[in-house]
């Protein structure tokens, strides 16, 4: 019996449009290093008194076992929060960072809050072409992974990236477009990043139910973790077993936060969620991409921290799994 070789959709070719006008490039001042001369001095004198070698090595071997764990399936993570402002596409952007650092199979990033998005910018593009929904009319199951990456942004260390929009306002993603990229896709990318609208909406509340980890990205503030907390209780109600698949990123937007983060962290852990900070970081806070050589190394850390913890998560998802401990604590 004959099979009929699958037609694609056709659309119209989406037209490269740049990111950021070519007059606003003056704006952007020269990239500093997250952390100042003299903590990166302080640092190495303490190293130089009072560390441990082989506890340092110990600790960073964990955690890239934890990352570089193997998947039989596609795993996916969203990146959410419940406002903007909160450092999501910066942690999504980290996230992926880091997994097309350590891992060698194909990462990919979706841009899931297509209007006016940051990801992009944070990954390094200069200008979009194809966007989730772009891609949405044309995707079927006889495409081969080069096919599908001349689609896609390059970003670095290998990684993938699929924007949202054009940086159109008023962009919407559909649930249905949404559901098709993300199912389609699962099969060619070992690991892929999400980053969600702001909760409640549409598209981040289906992410939640759908991918096989979650990350919650939290302003280090009493407010924030007050608000992040009737988040994780909403989720519970949901799904008690989604709050042990979730990580809550505390996100330092400032030097000086002020939040007791002991109290924070256990007053977000109730339920079974990992929370972890994320340190203030002047790279990460003059906006544009990041470039990982000028991240602090306390960020460089506790990036890997919660890919690992957020693998973790994800892999024992998977059927037959168990969670193997995770990083180190």
């Amino acid at each position: 019996m004959h099979t009929p070789t699958p037609v694609r959709r056709s659309g119209p070719t989406p037209v490269s449009v740049p990111l950021m006008p070519p007059e606003l490039d003056a704006l952007r001042s020269k990239p500093r290093h997250g952390e100042s001369v003299a903590q990166r001095a302080g640092r190495a004198v303490r190293r130089a008194i009072a560390s441990s070698p082989a506890a340092e090595t110990a600790s960073v071997t964990q955690t890239a076992y934890a990352i570089q764990q193997p998947v039989t399936t596609g795993r996916q993570i969203s990146v959410s929060s419940i406002r903007g402002g909160a450092g999501k596409s910066t942690v999504a952007a980290l996230l992926a960072l880091t997994y097309a650092h350590y891992r060698a199979d194909p990462v990919l990033a979706i841009e899931a809050d297509p209007a006016l998005g940051t990801l992009p910018h944070r990954l390094g593009a200069r200008e979009v072409r194809w966007s989730g929904t772009d891609l949405a009319q044309i995707v079927d199951p006889s495409m081969l992974i080069t096919d599908l990456t001349g689609y896609l942004i390059p970003f670095p260390g290998g990684g993938w990236l699929l924007p949202g929009s054009q940086g159109a306002i008023g962009t919407r993603l559909e649930i249905d477009t949404y559901r098709v990229v993300m199912t389609s896709l699962r099969r060619y990318f070992a690991t892929t990043v999400v980053d969600c609208e702001t909760l409640p909406a549409e598209v981040a509340r289906t992410a939640l139910v759908t991918t096989q980890a979650r990350v919650l990205v939290s302003p280090a503030t009493p407010e924030g973790v007050a608000a992040t907390r009737s988040v994780l209780d909403w989720v519970g109600g949901l799904h008690p077993g989604m709050l042990p698949t979730t990580v809550v990123v505390l996100s330092h937007v400032s030097p000086d936060s002020g939040l007791d983060l002991r109290k924070a962290t256990e007053h977000l852990g109730i339920g079974g969620a990992t929370v972890l900070p994320l340190p203030y970081d002047r790279h990460l806070a003059a906006g544009g991409a990041i470039r990982t050589e000028l991240l602090g190394e306390r960020t460089l850390q506790a990036a890997a921290r919660i890919a690992a913890e957020a693998m973790d998560r994800a892999v024992s998802r998977g059927p037959g799994r168990q969670r193997t401990g995770g990083a180190p604590r």
